[in-house]
């Protein structure tokens, strides 16, 4: 009998031990949303600055910022256009952008909403982002409309991203040879 409220007891205090490193876990992961309000500037097409935070439009990926499209035969700079969105959508002083997550280059992601509403939806359904993650909904509607960068052809953003990192580092390779640094 003494054997059997033993062990009863033990894993009472196991359970408990555990339900309260799960309630510290989750207090921990529950950090308050930052919030930043003016008016931004539109570094690309989906990362702002104001006041020195850089932030980054979660749940989108806008086209880089040197980055060409075709339409209708013709090349056109959408990256630079999609700065430009961008920054007609949060030159306004009543712009709010908040979130608590950073991404590897500790850029706040952020969700930003004005009068117009959920800018990264709006970039989104204006066919200067396509959907990361988030915004599916929105980016179906411009591709069916043709919209933007559905107008004709593009490369994924994070395509150029990963090609020029690709040459950079064959370039760093080359000079590494060159100078004897490898």
């Amino acid at each position: 009998m003494a054997r059997l409220f033993s062990l009863i007891r033990d894993g009472t205090i196991a359970l408990a031990f555990l339900v309260l490193v799960a309630l510290i876990a989750a207090k921990l992961n529950d950090r308050p949303d930052i919030q930043h309000q003016g008016a931004f500037r539109a570094v690309d097409g989906d990362s702002l600055v104001l006041d020195g935070e850089r932030m980054r439009l979660k749940g989108i990926d806008a086209p880089e910022l040197t980055q060409t499209c075709e339409r209708a035969g013709q090349e056109w700079p959408c990256g630079r256009l999609a700065q430009h969105t961008l920054q007609q959508l949060v030159s306004d002083d009543d712009t709010q952008c908040g979130g608590s997550e950073r991404d590897r280059y500790d850029r706040l992601l952020v969700i930003c909403r004005s009068r117009a509403g959920d800018i990264n939806a709006h970039m989104v359904a204006g066919g200067m982002a396509v959907s990361y993650g988030g915004y599916r909904r929105e980016e179906e509607q411009a591709r069916v409309q043709k919209l933007g960068l559905w107008a004709g052809r593009f490369e994924m953003p994070r395509d150029v991203r990963d090609q020029a990192r690709h040459e950079n580092s064959g370039l760093q390779r080359l000079i590494g040879k060159w100078t004897g640094w490898e």
